[in-house]
């Protein structure tokens, strides 16, 4: 393929991403039809099928996009080789920057991937493992010993609990940015951590064999 043909090539499948990730974000997967994307993308139908065999390939390629991109993000904070605490605060900022301008790649993430059959889904979810694993990594460099209790796995899920669904309330036309929200997250987060992990010891003795904690890090 000639360079130029690539480029409109690619220029067009990204696209039909943006916009069906808008459609899945608005309507929801099952609800959304080849049809309907294929107008929200203003092409035609035949010319989806050019670029996606069917909805769920096309709900792939959003999802595994959607997270190398935030694989890179966080490679590109690793190598700027920071100290513990501004790395953290970072990793922070710099998803929240990313989620403000992909509201809809992010919704589909959190609320559709779960449709994909399981090797596609599987794919998505270990590149979301890394990620996760590279928060737990910044959150056991923040508070030492978290690892050791096996608690900074779960104690990472937190941190994404608080910032995985800002898309469904925090709107760009509100009092708050997602750059002004970064600090107050970081400064929760972080000052809700720091001695975390003292208090694994104190608390373990009265845990059952159904401790929430416990099972997630088993897992």
């Amino acid at each position: 393929m000639a360079r130029g043909k690539a480029a409109t090539f690619e220029q067009q499948r990204l696209a039909i991403l943006g916009a069906a990730a808008l459609l899945f974000a608005q309507r929801g997967f099952h609800s959304a039809s080849m049809a309907e994307i294929a107008r929200a993308c203003g092409v035609s139908k035949p010319l989806l099928y050019h670029y996606y065999r069917d909805k769920e390939h096309l709900l792939f390629d959003i999802a595994d996009n959607y997270i190398d991109r935030l694989v890179a993000l966080v490679e590109s904070v690793d190598a700027a080789r920071l100290e513990a605490l501004p790395h953290l605060e970072a990793l922070i900022a710099r998803f929240l920057e990313i989620y403000a301008s992909s509201q809809s790649h992010h919704a589909v993430i959190v609320q559709d991937v779960k449709f994909l059959r399981p090797e596609l889904r599987t794919s998505v979810r270990a590149k979301e493992g890394r990620v996760v694993a590279a928060f737990a990594d910044a959150i056991e460099r923040v508070e030492p010993g978290l690892r050791r209790q096996g608690l900074d796995k779960p104690v990472a899920m937190i941190l994404f609990g608080m910032i995985n669904w800002t898309f469904t309330w925090l709107r760009p036309d509100g009092p708050l940015s997602y750059a002004d929200m970064a600090p107050i997250v970081s400064r929760i987060f972080i000052q809700g951590v720091s001695g975390l992990a003292g208090t694994r010891q104190t608390t373990k003795s009265r845990a059952t064999t159904a401790d929430p904690i416990h099972a997630i890090s088993k897992g």
